[in-house]
């Protein structure tokens, strides 16, 4: 063979596979968006994850996530947003109602799947649960619609108690919490006690809340469902006990990491579930044929052992409806 015909012969063989990897589709690319830090969600992460696999994706493998996650700094989402959608991502998975209106107002035409949203049509996310309409979809938490019942829940478990109070995060839009406030002002003058309203969306706040309570001689606290607080829980956990005051959770995680106790979804289910819908839309399904489902089942844990480190008797009528008791 002729030297120049090798060559030849060399060069076709190297440029052969460049069109064969040409004719490839890309890996596909999920966003996910939260405003809260990475430290403390492991778990939940990790249940997305799972639901993905389930739907044939695994990350690193035929699938990549670019995360986002505000660092508790609720107005860096907008900017962390728009970046998704200036990288052409095929999907924004998202976990709060702040997230999900970021999202919604970066993009019309890139999927968005959420899974911590109350009220989905309230917000204008979606049009409505069966017929989501538009490139939004996903699971609705309905926290929201749950704190009243906490509420009830933590009188009965400390009947004498005058003062309750609510802890939310200010850094939340206020389409979220005014109406949660309202439903649970509500609540507390059918069941006759004062609710008093603080505020933490820093650690330090959360610490400065707490002694509020004692000066407040609240006889308890509902701590409103947060991605901030969940980041947290151990920080709540532990100023609860520091402080001898009953709180109610929204989420079994803090009943388990030494939380009195919990009412409200498995949220571990729920993330799960929102990794199903992502990768279904990756498959080509569309999100608007993709009905927004909302939770049938809830849980009620009790820690008995932090109830007694408390001086507290949980009544028989609440454990009788406890799914978990934790001893």
């Amino acid at each position: 063979m002729k030297r120049r015909d090798f060559i030849a012969l060399l060069g076709a063989t190297a440029a052969w596979p460049l069109p064969a990897r040409a004719q490839q589709k890309a890996m596909p690319v999920i966003g996910f968006l939260s405003p809260a830090s990475q430290f403390g969600l492991g778990p939940f992460t990790a249940a997305f994850r799972r639901g993905l696999s389930e739907a044939g994706y695994v990350e690193g493998e035929n699938l990549a996530i670019e995360y986002r996650w505000a660092e508790n700094n609720y107005e860096r989402l907008p900017s962390l947003a728009a970046d998704l959608v200036g990288r052409k991502v095929d999907l924004i998975g998202t976990t709060d109602v702040a997230s999900s209106l970021a999202a919604k107002n970066a993009t019309s035409t890139i999927p968005i799947v959420f899974w911590g949203v109350s009220d989905p049509i309230g917000l204008g996310l979606v049009a409505s649960l069966a017929r989501p309409s538009g490139n939004v979809t996903g699971f609705s938490n309905i926290v929201s619609q749950l704190t009243p019942k906490r509420l009830e829940l933590l009188s009965e478990l400390v009947p004498q108690a005058k003062v309750i109070a609510l802890l939310v995060n200010p850094n939340v839009p206020t389409t979220h919490s005014e109406p949660l406030i309202a439903d649970l002002q509500e609540a507390a003058r059918t069941k006759g006690v004062q609710l008093a309203i603080l505020k933490a969306g820093t650690e330090s706040e959360i610490d400065a809340a707490f002694a509020t309570l004692v000066e407040l001689h609240a006889g308890g606290l509902v701590v409103a469902g947060d991605p901030f607080f969940n980041s947290r829980r151990e920080q709540l956990v532990a100023q609860a006990a520091r402080h001898a005051v009953p709180v109610i959770y929204w989420l079994r995680v803090f009943a388990a990491a030494g939380g009195l106790i919990s009412y409200g979804i498995n949220s571990i289910a729920l993330w799960r579930q929102g990794g199903i819908y992502a990768g279904r839309i990756l498959k080509g399904a569309k999100p608007a044929d993709l009905p927004v489902q909302q939770p049938t089942t809830f849980e009620l844990v009790v820690n008995l052992k932090t109830a007694k480190e408390l001086g507290l008797t949980v009544p028989p009528s609440i454990l009788a409806r406890a799914d978990e008791v934790i001893e």
